[in-house]
């Protein structure tokens, strides 16, 4: 052993002056806003899209099996086709925004950024990639203990310059907006109080910081850092220092009858405060909403009170509201009760976190059920706007060895090729055959064509 640590230790002091102290990249400072640039929804150049349909997607946390679901979803659309205009083109050509969450913001990302050309990529960079054993690899490495050390260094930098290494290549918010695709909102958690935390430039706004510059792998790194196992990121928070004033919704006195859109503005308004909040500390974005939808609820219900927010999103003209939820839940079969032997602790205390998140999942898809039936009977009672609400998991398959195959899947950054190409065809098969699609597709008109096969 003594002569182990002899040997060690001139390593890594070689080591320290190699590598030296890292520190996480901080986020630039506004020095003034500006309405009219940064990485916001109503700047998204969507040229050729139909003003008719706004198609929004989210993708669930899940490691790779969350991304690979996601991943087959985008490729089922990709080769439905549909007749716009006498034009036409993929259905996945007319998506405006994806949502996402934790391994979903992987393929959300890289599809914002690459386009098409995303399924030329992802596969071999990611998705059949061993990411957990390169991730471990780097842990243990004694050159990077030096940087690991550090107290505003930790391993969830070391995951984002992993990613960035294999996927994003340096790329920024400001080369999703410049690359013309759908919107993507990547969501993380505020571990100091549970707020669910969107990259956005509107979020960005409230800390007087700019998003355009900000690297997209530290934005994926901290929407898939699982407490415990990977350590919170870190955002400096200028608020107060740029001009900005908060969105009346945000500051105004609400009731507690006022429910959900009370606590998300108290939530946000938080963040005003710069003083006493100088940074925010961010993890997995499964903490605060696995599927996704939470953006797309709230935003919904902020639509329908807030006819600025209306004309600043240019959705006036929607005829067809399209949500299609990639929810890639898991619930591996456990036998413990066949047994006096109760399971361990580090066992309960990994179950009880995943009980209280699939909970909280099954809530948020039970409102999201209520929510769109309110909002059908509401704005689509008058014929002005009709909803699609695409909810797609592994309980959809109706053969109990398909659903007991993708249920059992566990949550990791690693999985068998094999399995990786079940789920990209579970995301072809339950697309192709929800009902709601289908009648999607039949509103479309005949020029809709979806492919039976998989590419």
């Amino acid at each position: 052993m003594r002569t182990f640590c002899w040997r060690i230790f001139p390593v890594l002091a070689v080591a320290c002056v190699v590598v030296g102290c890292k520190s996480y990249p901080v986020n630039a400072p506004l020095a003034k806003r500006d309405p009219d640039k940064g990485y916001y929804l109503h700047l998204q150049p969507r040229v050729d899209n139909s003003g008719e349909i706004l198609l929004v997607l989210a993708f669930s946390g899940g490691g790779t099996r969350a991304a690979a679901f996601s991943y087959g979803v985008l490729e089922q659309l990709r080769d439905t086709q549909i007749k716009i205009d006498g034009h036409s083109k993929a259905l996945l050509h007319e998506v405006d925004a994806i949502s996402s969450v934790s391994g979903g913001s992987i393929t959300a990302a890289a599809y914002g950024l690459y386009g098409d050309k995303v399924f030329d990529t992802l596969e071999q960079a990611f998705l059949k990639r061993n990411v957990q054993r390169n991730l471990a690899l780097r842990v243990i490495n004694p050159f990077r203990w030096p940087s690991l050390w550090s107290s505003t260094y930790g391993r969830s930098e070391l995951a984002e310059d992993f990613y960035d290494e294999i996927l994003f290549h340096g790329a920024t918010f400001a080369d999703i907006q410049k690359a013309g695709g759908p919107y993507i909102v990547i969501n993380a958690t505020d571990i100091s109080n549970g707020a669910r935390f969107e990259f956005t430039q509107y979020t960005f706004d409230m800390l007087c910081s700019d998003l355009s510059s900000f690297p997209v792998s530290r934005a994926v790194a901290a929407s898939s850092a699982v407490p415990g196992l990977l350590t919170p990121l870190t955002i400096n928070n200028y608020a107060g220092h740029c001009g900005y004033d908060a969105p009346e919704w945000v500051t105004r006195g609400y009731k507690e009858s006022d429910g959900r859109i009370r606590l998300r503005a108290r939530e946000l308004a938080s963040m005003l405060d710069s003083t006493n909040r100088p940074y925010l500390h961010l993890v997995d974005g499964g903490v605060s909403d696995n599927l996704g939808l939470r953006p797309i609820l709230d935003t919904i219900t902020l639509l329908e009170s807030s006819p600025e927010l209306r004309d600043d999103l240019r959705v006036s003209s929607v005829k067809k509201l399209v949500v299609i939820s990639a929810n890639a839940y898991s619930s591996p079969a456990k036998d413990w009760d066949k047994s006096p032997a109760a399971p361990g602790s580090l066992i309960s205390a990994a179950a009880a976190a995943s009980l209280t998140l699939d909970r909280y999942s099954v809530e948020t898809l039970e409102l999201v059920r209520s929510e769109f039936g309110r909002w059908q009977r509401e704005m689509g009672g008058t014929g002005d706007v009709k909803l699609y609400p695409v909810m797609l998991n592994f309980a959809n398959f109706k053969e109990a060895a398909k659903r007991n195959f993708f249920l059992n899947l566990p949550t990791s950054f690693f999985l068998p090729a094999p399995d990786v190409d079940k789920l990209r065809d579970a995301g072809h098969v339950l697309l192709r055959e929800n009902a709601v699609f289908q009648e999607l597709l039949h509103d479309l008109g005949p020029g809709a064509q979806v492919a039976q096969q998989m590419n």
